[in-house]
């Protein structure tokens, strides 16, 4: 049997989706006399009935009805190609996926030294939580962690990050710390995350780390973003155990204050997670190498001193 031709599905599938020749032939631009010739042509390739005519109306017939599902999907992944690829060629902005509080206390500072670097560019950063569908939403970029790494294809571990505890200086003001034991009599805060993610260190386990009085019981009020938490921090509310990517601009300025440098490490790593056709677009891939490049540099910063030297 001979291949059915293209023209004869395209009128054939503009058919069963407007519903009539007429309707077919006005979205094909041309005559309805054409799309019936066509259609007629693959009825003939194929050996069936497709079309049902009662007088001046067509519908499909049962064989048309189960070839037209086949066929619309055909031209709806050929669209979705079209698609993929204007939006690489034509498209200059980058979008940026991360999690809310990845993006709003580290991306966020970091961006303005890409667009030194590159100011001709528009980038788009978005904070969401959810994991976006890469390659369906308009999504190029996007900053994760752990686990969630696993829904996408294309991926690579970009920083591994630490936490410290931090707070205001207004807290301890005119109060003197003596040892790292001194910092759990002030008010606690706890960042808690969604239970899909393994738990950060929280109170308990910096503690135990300098050899707390293991009786003690934590509480205290608890975020489950860790920006959140943080804001509470700068604003007097207590101490917290931060992540050192997400207070080092606040602790340079002395805006936030690291009593005793303890760090303990996360459990995972953060991701970079990309659609292929993001680094087609104009400065997709320098973007990239750029993203990887000051993740290197976090890494170094977050590791503690002692640890970075052995």
């Amino acid at each position: 049997m001979p291949n059915p031709s293209l023209r004869g599905l395209q009128a054939f599938e503009a058919i069963g989706r407007c519903g009539s020749v007429s309707a077919a032939a006005a979205d094909l631009g041309v005559s309805p006399g054409a799309v019936s010739q066509l259609v007629r042509n693959l009825e003939q390739c194929l050996g069936l009935t497709l079309l049902e005519r009662r007088g001046r109306r067509v519908e499909l017939s049962s064989w048309g009805r189960l070839y037209y599902r086949e066929v619309a999907k055909g031209f709806q992944q050929l669209s979705h190609a079209a698609n993929v690829l204007t939006r690489a060629r034509n498209e200059t902005g980058i979008v940026l996926s991360a999690l809310t509080s990845v993006a709003s206390r580290w991306v966020s500072r970091k961006i303005f030294d890409w667009q030194s670097l590159c100011p001709e560019s528009n980038v788009r950063i978005l904070g969401q939580d959810e994991e976006p569908r890469i390659g369906i939403e308009q999504v190029d970029f996007r900053i994760t962690y752990g686990r969630r790494s696993y829904a996408h294809e294309h991926v690579a571990t970009l920083f591994t990050d630490w936490v410290v505890p931090v707070c205001s200086p207004a807290l301890i003001a005119n109060r003197v710390l003596d040892c790292p034991q001194d910092i759990l009599k002030f008010p606690l805060l706890n960042v808690e995350w969604e239970a899909d993610y393994k738990a950060s260190p929280q109170w308990k386990d910096w503690a135990s780390l300098i050899d707390a009085d293991g009786r003690q019981t934590f509480s205290g009020l608890s975020f489950t973003l860790s920006s959140s938490a943080i804001d509470a921090a700068a604003n007097g509310r207590g101490f917290v155990l931060a992540q050192v990517s997400m207070v080092q601009d606040e602790v340079a300025a002395g805006s936030l204050v690291v009593p005793f440098d303890i760090r303990m490490k996360l459990p995972e790593s953060y991701y970079l997670a990309w659609d292929r056709t993001a680094l087609e677009k104009p400065f997709g891939q320098r973007f990239h190498k750029w993203l990887v490049g000051i993740a290197k540099q976090q890494d170094m910063i977050s590791v503690p001193a002692q640890v970075r030297s052995s």
